[in-house]
């Protein structure tokens, strides 16, 4: 575990690139250049858990789990073993009580139209301050002592062992993340409001309006 660092990430992809194989992981106690989806500043400072994996994926994306529903669901089955109940708010994000708890920034990486394997980055709320519309582990536990980041740490490297060893399942993968979907009362697209029907296995949502169905992919 680094004690701090500009980003995981570019922590992770030098380990990569100076030969490194998956899995792989890297933590730090706290970033100072933390991001998140669509490079979304992600505040990571101490108390928190900040890591970056690679970890080993399918070749063919188009038979394997999505890598978000996978990530997002085994860290959930994580956090449901401490008397959590999260829930997946779609694409990427972990939610307790309407409030963010996690962010996963997932991403497969290419070599010759292959993948060569999953990248992910997770950042976890334990023990730290956290901004306005967040929620941390201490918190939503009402108890300190199982919110420390190194405990905290264990069960997301535990939780995406998960999602590497059912990444061949995608029905599985994508019938358990359904049952923990945050489901707001309408989601607004295109200007009208839609009620969100439930999850495809390539990681879409679904989405319907009277008769009219519509499917959102998430953007990578």
């Amino acid at each position: 575990m680094l004690p701090v660092c500009a980003s995981t990430e570019l922590e992770l992809e030098r380990w990569l690139a100076a030969g490194a194989q998956p899995p792989l992981a890297v933590l730090a106690q706290q970033q100072r250049h933390g991001h998140g989806q669509q490079g979304r500043v992600w505040q990571s400072p101490p108390g928190g858990v900040w890591m970056s994996a690679a970890l080993p994926w399918p070749t063919e994306p188009a038979e394997a789990a999505s890598l978000a529903l996978a990530a997002a669901l085994g860290i959930a089955l994580q956090l449901e073993a401490l008397g959590l109940k999260p829930q997946i708010k779609w694409p990427n994000d972990l939610f307790i009580d309407g409030r963010k708890l996690a962010g996963i920034l997932p991403r497969l990486r290419w070599r010759g139209g292959r993948v060569r394997y999953a990248q992910l980055g997770v950042g976890l709320n334990g023990l730290n301050r956290v901004p306005a519309g967040a929620i941390n582990v201490a918190d939503a536990l009402g108890r300190h002592p199982l919110a420390q980041p190194a405990c905290l740490a264990a069960r997301v490297l535990r939780g995406l062992e998960w999602a590497a060893a059912a990444c061949d399942q995608p029905e599985l993968v994508r019938r358990q993340a359904e049952q923990r979907l945050h489901r707001p009362e309408w989601l607004e697209h295109q200007g009208e409001r839609w009620a969100v029907a439930g999850l495809e296995s390539n990681g879409g949502l679904r989405l319907c309006r009277g008769s009219a169905v519509v499917v959102l992919q998430r953007r990578f």
